[in-house]
């Protein structure tokens, strides 16, 4: 199964991307993260189902400096990434 998942608030700044990879990397999740130019952070993410439903919830609070405002996800086709990247 695979995601993309958009997350907005006070994301940037606070270490959400590397804390996001350690979560990933926790879960078996493969996929990266990056910063997006409206302040917003991108994640695409592949792994099984429950590991995936694990990381959207982790990705509603995030590291302790972030203020998530909003969490949109959608599922997509699989690209088989082979690790779990910053970009």
């Amino acid at each position: 199964m695979a995601i993309q998942i958009q997350i907005f608030g006070r994301v940037q700044g606070v270490g959400f991307r590397y804390y996001t990879r350690q979560k990933a990397n926790e879960l078996g999740l493969t996929g990266y993260v990056k910063n997006k130019s409206d302040g917003s952070v991108f994640i695409e993410a592949e792994g099984d189902e429950a590991a995936l439903n694990e990381f959207i919830l982790w990705c509603h609070t995030g590291p302790s400096w972030a203020r998530v405002q909003e969490v949109k996800y959608y599922t997509m086709p699989p690209y088989n990434y082979t690790k779990f990247e910053i970009r």
